[in-house]
């Protein structure tokens, strides 16, 4: 059983549909199948939060040719009511920038 078993299994802190609204910020014209490796999920699923982010406005889709480019609207609130008045757009941008910084994660920075 490894630590994290113990203390509760393993968890991220943002949702399957954060992590795919972060790397569809970082990179607008990524592939169902390029985001799905990124975050470790299907690629159907992947397709199902997408629609989810586009039905609620979080993003809308472009095709350009036989490519699709997405973008995110800023302005998108956030969902939980914990939040209530914050966009999503600071923190997109934080999190996209300290991504592209390449700033190391816990297991590289000993």
């Amino acid at each position: 059983m490894t630590d994290a078993d113990e203390r509760g299994g393993a968890w991220t802190l943002l949702t399957g549909h954060g992590h795919v609204l972060v790397e569809i910020a970082r990179n607008p014209d990524a592939r169902i199948r390029d985001i799905s490796s990124v975050v470790g999920l299907t690629e159907r699923t992947v397709q199902v939060i997408v629609a989810d982010l586009e039905a609620e406005g979080y993003l809308t889709r472009t095709r350009i040719g036989r490519r699709t480019r997405y973008t995110v609207n800023p302005d998108s609130p956030f969902r939980h009511s914990a939040q209530q008045g914050l966009r999503v757009g600071p923190v997109l941008d934080q999190l996209t920038a300290m991504a592209d910084a390449d700033v190391p994660g816990p297991e590289t920075a000993r």
